[in-house]
């Protein structure tokens, strides 16, 4: 399964597909050369993700995660 690296746009999460790879250590390599390359004030983020197709990782991306509580191990 590749790995696929967008520009997540903020405030509507607008998703816009860069690349793809078929190995994570090239996706990630990558991922970060574009974060170095941001201009600054830029209003996106690089996101790496995982999936069978572009529609997965799309549909993995559109996620709203719920943050994980606090546990005394995080103190």
């Amino acid at each position: 399964m590749p790995y696929y690296i967008y520009r997540v746009h903020a405030p509507l999460r607008q998703l816009e597909k860069v690349e793809a790879h078929e190995k994570f250590r090239e996706a990630s390599e990558r991922a970060k050369q574009l974060r170095r390359e941001m201009p600054p004030g830029a209003t996106y983020q690089v996101k790496v993700i995982h999936g069978e197709n572009e529609l997965q990782a799309e549909d993995a991306l559109s996620q709203v995660r719920e943050p994980e509580p606090l546990t005394g191990d995080d103190w």
